[in-house]
């Protein structure tokens, strides 16, 4: 005879949790989950989710709480909140991209109320969420990882790597990769366009060698379309970098190729803080007045 599933609460029904909420409910999972925008949680009861109206509905029957919330400031006030009406013993999953510092604060939380804690943060964007193929990076203790883990494989492939914070120090290395890159790709098509070369051709030349990845794949061509819909957005990759730096200096490391990215996407924040990460092309065409990537028009969210 086996043990039932666990019952979950979950906190942030957004871009990234919706179909992270889907995965569980579809792998027999049962779902309380809380939104701030009431509707969204709401919209889940047709798959089977039970939608709750406050933050203490949804955690007092759950024994694991999962977070999938915009900053480290939100979880904390969520936190806040739930804490009253979380039984002991809960464990409480960050799935959110918070700092280091911020995960440890909320794992002493935790263990003073008797509760336990893993930050585990994840990439893949929402297709990887859609296809239960995140990438989650786990920082926590073996035991509470080993309590998590089924959970976990049903939204992706989840990997401890290290004691409570370390999943947001391993996601701050994936940003700071993934936002690099995106730069590079991006200087890379409009170079060959200047310079008189097809951008598709070259980018199709290219892939299969040292310089593919799944960036240039995908959002090299994303690029090339000039389709801006989010997938990631500017303001999360730059909260993202921009915690990067925070760690760097905690850290004592300098960073400097990492502070470009960041004020390359700190130049166009403000005009475009929902379009996709791709838009590293925008910032750069805006260093290079009179050359743009194609003809096709800019597929842009609305503010």
């Amino acid at each position: 005879m086996t043990d039932s599933p666990p019952t979950l609460a979950f906190l942030g029904i957004g871009l990234m949790g919706r179909p992270m909420c889907l995965r569980l409910l579809a792998a027999g999972f049962s779902v309380r989950a809380f939104n701030r925008t009431p509707s969204k949680a709401e919209a889940l009861a047709a798959h089977g989710a039970t939608a709750h109206g406050s933050v203490d509905e949804a955690v007092g029957g759950a024994s694991v709480v999962i977070s999938m919330l915009e900053s480290g400031a939100v979880v904390d006030a969520v936190m806040t909140q739930a804490l009253p009406s979380l039984q002991r013993g809960a464990l409480w999953i960050d799935m959110s991209s918070t700092q280091q510092g911020e995960a440890l604060r909320f794992h002493a939380r935790l263990q003073k109320q008797g509760c336990s804690f893993i930050d585990a943060p994840v990439s893949g964007g929402v297709a990887g969420a859609e296809a239960g193929s995140l990438a989650i990076m786990a920082g926590g203790t073996i035991g509470d990882f080993a309590r998590a883990e089924a959970i976990l494989n049903a939204m992706g492939r989840p990997t401890l790597v290290g004691p409570a914070g370390s999943g947001q120090v391993a996601k701050l290395c994936n940003q700071l990769i993934v936002g690099g890159t995106l730069n590079i790709v991006a200087e890379a098509l409009l170079l060959a366009q200047a310079a008189g070369a097809d951008p598709t051709a070259v980018r199709a030349a290219i892939r299969g060698g040292f310089a593919e990845s799944r960036i240039l794949e995908m959002h090299g061509q994303r690029m090339l379309d000039r389709n801006f819909m989010p997938g990631g957005q500017v303001k999360s990759q730059l909260k993202d970098l921009r915690n990067v730096l925070v760690a760097a200096a905690d850290a004592g490391v300098v960073l400097p190729v990492t502070a470009l990215v960041a004020d390359a996407y700190a130049s166009i924040e403000g005009e475009y803080p929902r379009a996709d990460h791709a838009a590293a092309l925008l910032a750069l065409e805006r260093r290079n007045p009179g050359q743009r990537l194609g003809s096709a028009p800019d597929q842009l969210p609305q503010k």
